[in-house]
C-alpha cells in the first residue's frame, strides 16, 4: 500500500492545521522533512508510538525552514489505520499547510482521497462498515441527538446489536436443521 497524506483540518484560516500521514514509508518522509529544536535529523529507530516531539518542517532539499510543529507519531497497529502514522500540527492557513502536504508528497506521499483514512481502517479490520460510515454522519451531524447517534454508531452499538441478532438466528437455524436431521 502506498503511504497517503493530507490535510486534515478544515479549508480556511485557524490557530492549528493538521497534515495527516499514513503508510508504510510514513517514518522515512518524516524523517526527511522534520528536525528536532536542534536542527537534527530524527532517528527513524528511536520514534516510539504515542508520542509527540517539537520541531520545524523543512524543505528536504533546501532545509528551509517552513514552519515550527510538533508531530505526533503512531506505531502499527495502535493507530487509527493500523498503519504506521503521523499528524503535523503546523499553524494554520491554507499556504503553510499546503507547502508541507507538497513537502511530503515530494519526499514520497500520495494525496490520500476524500475519507481514505477511514477506508484503510476499515479495510485493515480496525473498525466495521458500520463504524466508518459513522465517521461521516458525525463530521456531518447537525443537532447533538445526530452526533450522539453517530457516536453511539462508532462505539459499535450498532454492530453488537446486529451480532446479537446474528447469533439468534444461527441457533434457530441450527435447531431447525437439527430437527429435519433428527425428526424424532
Amino acid at each position: 500500500m502506498e503511504t497517503i497524506a493530507a490535510i486534515s483540518t478544515a479549508i480556511g484560516n485557524g490557530g492549528i492545521g493538521i497534515i495527516r500521514m499514513s503508510g508504510p514509508k510514513t517514518f522515512e518522509i518524516i524523517q526527511k522533512i522534520f528536525r528536532t529544536q536542534k536542527k537534527n535529523k530524527i532517528k527513524i529507530e528511536e520514534i516510539e508510538g504515542y508520542t509527540i516531539r517539537y520541531g520545524y518542517i523543512v524543505n528536504a532539499k533546501t532545509e528551509e525552514i517552513l514552519d515550527e510543529v510538533l508531530v505526533s507519531f503512531f506505531k502499527n497497529p495502535k493507530s487509527y489505520t493500523k498503519e504506521d502514522m503521523c499528524e503535523i500540527n503546523s499553524h494554520g492557513g491554507m499556504i503553510v499547510e499546503q507547502l508541507i502536504l507538497e513537502e511530503c508528497i515530494q519526499n514520497g506521499a500520495i494525496l490520500a482521497e476524500p475519507g481514505e483514512f477511514t477506508k484503510r481502517a476499515f479495510l485493515n479490520g480496525r473498525i466495521d462498515l458500520s463504524q466508518a460510515e459513522s465517521v461521516i454522519d458525525i463530521i456531518n451531524s447537525k443537532t447533538l441527538q445526530e452526533e450522539k447517534a453517530a457516536s453511539e454508531q462508532l462505539q459499535g452499538f450498532l454492530s453488537q446489536k446486529i451480532h446479537g441478532i446474528m447469533d439468534k438466528l444461527l441457533d434457530g437455524m441450527a435447531d431447525i436443521e437439527a430437527s429435519i436431521d433428527y425428526p424424532e
